[in-house]
């Protein structure tokens, strides 16, 4: 589980290929939050790597999330295959000869997040039509098809922050991937530019590096280089974060739920350590991503005083029905009025021991 903002997707492709599984498990143990798998077809791009039957052999080798990305000239050809074998997330390249946006509506109906990278020559410009189905945004800052080559800083500067203004129609889940070159000496920059995910691969297998140590070592840098370039010198929200935004009866809290979830937010509702229902049974809790807390209060906090109004009428019924809590759960500090319910500080409390870890459903 990531503490700060930044993400790393871990490339295999520089890893000992007669052993992934043994390369994941390494993975994991040194904090990457992903394993970025380098698909290439010797046609698209000018070198073979591996396909779907691989991918499918190393999923239960590892709990972390399967980023691919697909350096192939027919991905709509080959999509339920890499589907099948276990991809959380899946990215193919924008200047493919055949139709994109069959293939992104494939994996989005799949449940798996979609999305499009562009060679560095490529302008951004290009996604625009797709737009509305990107989940993500891989800026390539070397040419695609082999690893350790240089980083291309003008490449990186021309578009990481425009890519982020692409998806600004995503309030939560929106990602931009920057791929090729990344490592301790352009971690702090790519950071700064507004970077969601790194993938790193060579930087991770140098022979007598300690792979953990420069995970953390690349996260820092780039959650340093956000802080100071992009949050006026404030810290970075960590991305797993979830605070309380209110807590409700089950039948009113998983309504809010569903209406907060139509906007785009991901909401976990948990029983909660609040007030005891006449029914015996506890409120729950919504909690909310805190990175787009301020979002849902702006959409939300009119509404969430409503439903602590019915709330108390609720329970003002079951009470004069004669309803009531049980013996062996009540005590003085059960006893709650709406405010505490629906209480502005609510949104700010943060819900210790919910975070939630980086992943896509499979």
């Amino acid at each position: 589980m990531g503490t700060g903002r930044a993400r790393i997707s871990a490339s295999i492709l520089d890893a000992d290929l007669s052993n992934l599984a043994y390369a994941v498990r390494r993975l994991e143990r040194a904090g990457a939050d992903r394993v970025h798998l380098d698909v290439m077809d010797g046609h698209f791009v000018p070198n073979l790597s591996f396909g779907a039957k691989t991918i499918r052999s190393l999923r239960p080798r590892t709990e972390l999330p399967f980023d691919a990305h697909l350096m192939i000239s027919e991905p709509g050809r080959y999509i339920e295959q890499f589907l099948e074998a276990g991809c959380d997330s899946i990215t193919f390249h924008v200047e493919v000869e055949e139709p994109i946006e069959p293939t992104l509506r494939r994996i989005r109906e799949a449940g798996r997040a979609a999305g499009l990278a562009l060679r560095p020559g490529t302008p951004l410009s290009a996604l625009k039509p797709y737009r509305e189905l990107l989940d993500i945004v891989m800026v390539m800052t070397v040419e695609p098809g082999f690893g350790g080559q240089k980083f291309m800083k003008d490449v990186a500067g021309d578009k990481i922050l425009p890519a982020r203004d692409l998806l600004s129609h995503k309030v939560h889940g929106g990602e931009i991937h920057v791929d090729g070159g990344v490592n301790r000496e352009t971690a702090e920059l790519v950071g700064g530019l507004g970077a969601d995910i790194l993938v790193v691969g060579s930087a991770l297998f140098t022979k007598g590096h300690d792979m953990g140590r420069e995970v953390r070592l690349i996260k820092a840098l780039a959650d340093e280089g956000f802080q100071y370039q992009l949050n006026d010198g404030k810290p970075p929200i960590p991305r797993d974060r979830m605070v309380r935004f209110t807590a409700l009866p089950k039948h009113l809290a998983q309504r809010l739920m569903g209406e907060i979830e139509a906007g785009g937010v991901p909401v976990i509702m948990l029983r909660g350590e609040g007030q005891v229902n006449p029914d015996g049974v506890r409120d729950y809790d919504l909690l909310v991503p805190a990175t787009v807390e301020s979002v849902v209060l702006e959409r939300h906090a009119a509404t969430r005083g409503e439903f602590a109004r019915e709330a108390e009428g609720w329970r003002e019924g079951l009470r004069s029905a004669g309803g009531a809590i049980p013996a062996d759960v009540a005590s003085p500090a059960d006893a709650a009025t709406p405010a505490d319910v629906a209480s502005p500080a609510d949104a700010a409390t943060p819900a210790g021991g919910t975070n939630t870890a980086d992943s896509h459903s499979r």
